[in-house]
């Protein structure tokens, strides 16, 4: 993709009946009030915000705030040498001995049947990262959660219990699960207190790669380790085509400099602009993930995007990629790519092979932006290392592996909708942002910037300025064309069995345009066109990104009754107000 050009410038077990529409737009706002009351009284007093300079380019800032890491070819911005950002920082487990704290353990596999009942204790664990010893969370102690498996279309319970500092939910992110257990606090659900549990029942109709995390101030909670797969298995054995072997990709990053985790903003995110990139890249929630495999062997990755904000461009050194199936199905026919390109939130399966012994890097490769210069550049970082060894495999999976399987049910299924192309959105949104508040050097750098912007921001081109700018500050807004309405302002009521063709427009001509993935719950939809252009290999899919200029039709299939949401999954953006609910009536 070229630059685009920028125009100048519970209490109850079961959970309790959902309100109406117009309180989801409360629901992120409340959970973000949860938070921040919560940790008012658990963090010490922050010290007053003045501090010498020579402790300020030290790192070691006032209030317990530190300087985030920055490239050294990108310069301090006049005018914001000695600024904070307008909230108070937030670490996990302040004052507490770490070593008072269990230490986390990786993730294990939990099969469930049919009925069966899973209870899950969200809480404090210690970890070290990067050689740091930190307090983060965990599902069960666990890093990532527990990988749940069942079986496609059986109901499962899962029993959440709340072990840590505060207020907490579980969204079960792609399921068409019953409304009521969707995990949102103030819409479809009561948030778990500290010491309090909720019952989730899981209807799992559809095969696929799902996951599951916070949905109170998941910029916080989900950054510091709370997030897990569920994986749903189809009862056709080759469903996905035949594999050796399965391996789990969780992908994520966090922000960190010599002395640890960079806070957390406590009554509002910081990073509002860009959200939260991190510089320590972490794989199933380690640094230097690795693994063996033989030369010839067929592994099949199931791919998750957790980070609050980064998409990944994947590359398997040289290895042969098949990509197979996106968040909740397979595609119309599989296909050869270079990369897998996997915005937050987002799952892909694809088959890989390596095909000689050696050392193969899985990386994330990208064309990084300098703001400050206008240079666009590449920049590469190692997520995994895979040691390839022989003798090597070479069996009917391998060979399987070389042929490309069509789908017909699939291509069916979109062949039939593909009819919605020619007719006009039922709905149309732009994506825009709005400031108040700023510093004013960020304001002229910001009007100051490039004439080109990236379509997807691959990396933290302007960190001071990200750092410095808080969710009081900004406010992301996904705007109803047709009607003027802004985020939980938007009403929108449907019926079971529609058919909604929503566009989205990611508009170039804002204060900082940005690539936003668009997650839709309760539902799954279809990628129609992308700046006119129509699809033509589909898959059913819960969460796509719209890059910066672009235009993206989906069409949503309305088959879930309840009050849903609809919003950006870069958490610090959701929580700038970048969401909205609609109603399913049926």
């Amino acid at each position: 993709m070229m630059p685009t050009r920028r125009p100048p410038r519970p209490r109850s077990p079961v959970g309790t009946r959902a309100p109406t529409a117009r309180a989801t737009a409360r629901a992120t706002i409340g959970s973000a009030v949860l938070l921040a009351t919560a940790l008012l009284a658990i963090a010490p007093p922050a010290a007053p915000q003045e501090m010498d300079h020579a402790a300020h380019m030290m790192g070691v800032m006032a209030g317990g705030w530190r300087m985030p890491p920055m490239d050294p070819n990108m310069p301090m911005i006049p005018g914001l040498e000695m600024a904070l950002p307008p909230v108070e920082p937030f670490l996990a487990a302040a004052g507490i001995d770490l070593m008072t704290l269990p230490e986390a353990r990786p993730s294990e596999v939990v099969f469930l049947e049919p009925g069966d009942t899973f209870d899950v204790d969200v809480t404090i664990v210690r970890r070290t990262l990067h050689g740091h010893m930190a307090a983060m969370y965990g599902y069960n102690g666990q890093y990532p959660g527990p990988l749940i498996q069942a079986p496609q279309g059986s109901t499962v319970v899962v029993r959440v219990t709340n072990r840590i500092e505060f207020p907490t939910t579980v969204h079960w992110h792609g399921l068409r699960l019953e409304n009521r257990f969707d995990g949102v606090p103030g819409v479809t659900q009561d948030p778990i207190e500290v010491g309090e549990s909720f019952v989730y029942e899981l209807r799992v109709p559809d095969a696929g790669m799902f996951w599951y995390h916070p949905h109170v101030r998941e910029d916080v909670q989900q950054d510091l380790g709370l997030y897990g797969n569920l994986l749903v298995s189809s009862p056709d054995p080759d469903y996905y085509g035949p594999a050796h072997r399965e391996e789990m990709l969780v992908l994520d990053d966090i922000l960190m400099d010599d002395h640890g985790f960079i806070p957390w903003g406590k009554e509002a995110p910081t990073h509002a602009l860009m959200g939260r990139f991190g510089n320590v890249m972490l794989v199933n929630g380690v640094t230097g993930h690795a693994l063996e495999v033989r030369a010839g062997e067929v592994v099949r990755f199931f791919m998750t995007n957790v980070a609050n904000t980064r998409t990944f461009n994947v590359t398997f050194g040289d290895a042969r990629v098949k990509l197979v199936a996106s968040d909740v199905g397979r595609f119309e026919r599989e296909m050869w790519v270079p990369s897998v390109v996997i915005a937050p939130a987002e799952r892909y399966v694809v088959d890989v092979v390596f095909p000689e012994a050696g050392e193969v890097a899985i990386s994330n490769t990208i064309q990084a932006v300098n703001h400050f210069r206008g240079v666009f550049y590449p920049h590469v970082d190692t997520l995994a290392r895979v040691t390839v060894t022989g003798p090597p495999v070479d069996d009917k999976v391998t060979h399987a592996h070389a042929t490309l399987r069509a789908h017909d049910a699939e291509a069916a299924e979109a062949s039939a909708l593909r009819s919605h192309l020619s007719r006009p959105p039922d709905h149309t949104l732009e994506a825009t942002v709005r400031v108040q508040g700023l510093p004013l050097p960020i304001v002229r750098s910001m009007e100051m910037d490039t004439l080109y912007v990236p379509p997807i921001e691959w990396n933290d081109a302007m960190p001071m300025m990200n750092w410095l700018s808080a969710g009081t500050q900004v406010t992301w807004i996904l705007r109803d064309v047709d009607t003027g309405r802004e985020n939980g302002d938007i009403e929108w009521t449907f019926q079971v069995g529609d058919l909604v063709k929503i566009r989205v427009f990611n508009s170039p001509d804002s204060f900082h345009p940005m690539n936003h993935p668009i997650h839709v719950h309760g539902q799954r939809f279809l990628v129609l066109a992308r700046d006119y252009v129509p699809s033509e290999n589909m898959a059913w899919k819960d969460t796509a990104i719209v890059p910066v200029g672009s235009t993206m039709d989906i069409l949503v299939e309305m088959s879930n009754p309840g009050e849903w949401m609809l919003h950006c999954h870069i958490a610090e953006h959701l929580s700038a107000g970048m969401m909205f609910g609609f109603r399913v009536e049926g």
